[in-house]
Parts: C-alpha cells; structure tokens; sequence
C-alpha cells in the first residue's frame, strides 16, 4: 500500500451511523415471524457481531455518490441477508461450531433448521429487493445468489485438492466474498443514478476489496493469536482440506519433504496436523507474500475510485481498502 498509517475504523463507520442505524431497525422488522424459532435464530446470527462492511460499502458509495434514499437502506439490507444466509450455509457445509466468536447457529440448533432459516433469508432478501421496482436491481440480486452458489461448488470441487492453483483459489473468493462487495457497490450506484464509469468504478472497487477482504482471513489463519481473536477456530480451513492461499504458496516455496506435510494435511483435511502445517508456512514467504497480494488488491480498489468526485465519502471508502488489509480479526 501507498500508506500504512493506522486506520480508525470507528471514524469510517461514524459516517454512515444515522444509515446504519436504519438498516438494524429494518433486519430486525423483516426478521419478524409467527415462527418463534426463526426469530430466535435470526437474532442470534444477526446481532452476533461483524463489521457490517457489505451493507457500510454500499452506504458510502451512496453519500459518495450524492445522497441515500430509502432504496439505500433497503438494498443494504439485502446485502446483510444475502450474506448471513450464506454464512448459516457455509457452515453447515464446513461442519463449523464457531462463527463471530460464539458458538455457530448450527451447532446451537442442528443444521437442518440452520439451513431452513438461511433458505429463510434469501427468501426476505428477493422479497425486500422487489420493493424498488427495479428490474436490473432485480438481476443483479439475482445473479449475486447464482454466483455465490457457484463459487461454494468450486469450492468443494476444490477441497482436499493439493494441486489447486492460485487461479483456481480466485476463481472461488470472487464468487463466494468479493461478489457482495461487489454487488453492494454496484445497487448503491443503480440507485444513485451513476454514470457508467462511475458504475464501473464502483464495480472495480467493490471486487478488488472483496477479494483483498479474503485475502487477509486466510493470512490470519496463520498469524492470529487465538481463536478468540480471531472469531473463528484456528486451522478450520486445513481441517476442511481447503486450499487457500497461504498453503497454496507455501507448497512452492518449502523443501519437497516440507510440502509433503502440507499435501498430506490438505488431502486429509485433519486438524491434527495445523502445527506441522503452521510451521511449514512461516519457514516460508508464503503469508508475506499473501500479504502483498491483499496489498496489490486494495490498491487497485482505491485506483478504481478515480471515478468518483472527491468527498469525505470517497476518502472513507479509500480508508476502508486499507482498513481492509491492517485488520487483524
């Protein structure tokens, strides 16, 4: 990054809190239901913590823009559903027992009811999205829904696979997290009534973050202290026999006996084997040099906002690309 001065990321969320404020009374009205159950989860995974980035990308590219409206706050909304759906998915697939440092939904209530309130979501997600009369809001919502589906089916695809490549790895994060960055960027400007290079700006913008996003979680897998701080348990990935791109350089970069550890570990997808497999990976630049990868993402994020006017708005989305790669949760 062309800085590395501290980011506040308190003083980024300041500026869109009245909006904010405004997409936590609607979750919670559209979490409404005569199920008690699906209220009590749906409370559960949505007030469980997290940064809110998707919906806070699309706030500000809004005020960037000109000013939010309703449909803002509406699509904003949309983008928080879209994403805790796939998060309750996510980890019924990966069979996880820890999500935002408490224990998971489906390790609370069982996954067949996990996967029936993600289901649940989704559904409120189109429902909500339907309500600007929009039909391109309408495809890009819908589109965002196929390709999330399809990047967790690479995703498999990809699992306890050694040989899997670093295109093969991006193929998958900008379907599975820079697609909601992405998207979310993307309605802000729809609505905002942007210009094309605005549009594509945001577009730009809203991937590159996306996948720095990711980027910088796999790295923590291999740099976080605990997994108290870290909001997940250490190794889950390796447990799952994922791929990511810290073992995927790692495999290049060690001696063939100590690529062997990790080949082992990802067929295998054992736990057991992360300290074998963490001491591989720092013998090597692998998390360094994933480290620059997020780095040259987030770059090209902030490049892409040239398209904006200048604003407190566009300095803020500035920030959050730089938040994004000096966070360490």
């Amino acid at each position: 990054m062309s800085s590395k001065t501290t980011i506040n990321f308190n003083s980024i969320k300041k500026l869109t809190e009245n909006e904010a404020k405004a997409v936590d009374e609607l979750i919670l009205e559209e979490l409404s239901s005569d199920v008690d159950l699906i209220n009590k989860i749906g409370y559960y995974i949505i007030s469980s913590g997290g940064k809110r980035l998707r919906p806070m990308v699309l706030l500000l590219a809004a005020k960037a823009l000109n000013e939010t409206n309703e449909h803002h706050i509406t699509l904003a909304t949309v983008i928080e559903f879209l994403h805790t759906a796939t998060l309750l998915h996510d980890d019924v697939i990966d069979g996880s027992d820890m999500r935002r440092g408490k224990e998971s939904a489906n390790a609370v209530w069982g996954n067949s009811v996990s996967v029936l309130v993600g289901d649940f979501l989704y559904s409120n997600a189109f429902h909500m999205m339907i309500r600007t009369r929009n039909f391109q809001v309408m495809e890009i919502v819908s589109q965002t829904t196929s390709e999330l589906t399809e990047g967790e089916i690479l995703q498999l695809l990809n699992c306890h696979n050694p040989d899997t490549t670093e295109a093969q790895y991006l193929a998958v994060i900008i379907r599975k997290t820079a697609i909601l960055f992405k998207a979310a960027a993307r309605l802000a400007a729809i609505m905002s009534n942007a210009t094309a290079e605005e549009t594509q700006g945001l577009m730009d913008y809203g991937q590159h973050l996306g996948i720095a996003f990711q980027l910088i979680d796999d790295a923590l897998d291999y740099t976080a202290k605990s997994s108290e701080e870290l909001g997940k348990n250490l190794g889950d990935d390796l447990a799952e026999g994922k791929p990511t791109l810290p073992l995927i350089y790692a495999i290049k970069q060690a001696s063939s006996e100590k690529s062997q550890i990790i080949i082992n570990a990802i067929k295998n997808g054992s736990r057991d084997s992360f300290k074998a497999v963490y001491d591989v990976v720092k013998s090597t630049h692998a998390i360094e040099d994933t480290l620059q990868r997020a780095d040259e993402e987030a770059e090209k994020a902030i490049i892409a906002l040239d398209a904006l006017k200048d604003s407190i708005y566009k300095e803020a989305l500035i920030s959050l690309a730089k938040f994004s790669v000096q966070r360490d949760y």
